[in-house]
């Protein structure tokens, strides 16, 4: 089984870098220092019309819902939360089907860029702020601002969105984790999804 989740891995991961510059700059640097990117990725967002259909591929890889977490709720999105142990956790996210997610940015997304490939991924690091400037030295843009006040549990960033044939498509997030939380926060993801929004037309 773990076979397969390592290909599973190495095909998605492979496809999101081919077309995120930012989390390319990462793997390099990891690389370089003998470090691998696989051990520093928190978690890995898939978006789909459906969650429990997009959840049946995983969940045959040996990856389990986070019962401890249950069903995220945010304005006008939902998500849920599967693990395996050894491996990043997987975010599956969708709009509601109800009046409630006419606003949500996953319907076009998935629409133009499938459900087949990750939105963005998450790498944990130390000092977020550190790591914003370092990246910015290289020529990265970041979308918003840290969302997360410092000392809390979580804080996190997105980059200024990667664009494919003209429309917003991925982006890598910087997570900061502390006292051992592992779970997400809807305001501060909420936060998140909004600061990748297209404005330009």
């Amino acid at each position: 089984m773990s076979d397969a989740t390592d290909r599973f891995f190495a095909e998605y991961i492979s496809r999101y870098l081919s077309g995120n510059r930012a989390a390319a700059i990462i793997k390099s640097a990891l690389d370089d220092a003998g470090v691998g990117l696989m051990s520093l990725v928190d978690h890995c967002a898939l978006r789909t019309h459906d969650v429990d259909i997009r959840a049946e591929q995983v969940v045959e890889l040996g990856f389990v819902h986070d019962d401890s977490i249950g069903i995220l709720e945010f304005d006008n999105w939902w998500a849920k939360v599967y693990r395996k142990e050894g491996y990043p956790a997987l975010f599956i996210d969708q709009a509601y089907s109800s009046e409630r997610g006419k606003n949500s940015l996953i319907p076009q997304w998935v629409d133009t860029h499938g459900d087949q490939g990750f939105h963005h991924f998450a790498i944990r690091v130390e000092d977020i702020e550190g790591a914003i400037e370092k990246m910015k030295r290289k020529g990265v843009e970041f979308a918003g601002e840290i969302v997360g006040d410092r000392g809390t549990d979580l804080r996190q960033i997105f980059t200024r969105p990667e664009v494919l044939n003209g429309k917003v498509f991925s982006v890598l997030e910087l997570i900061e984790r502390r006292n051992g939380y592992t779970g997400f926060l809807p305001p501060q993801a909420d936060g998140l999804m909004e600061s990748t929004r297209d404005t330009s037309g």
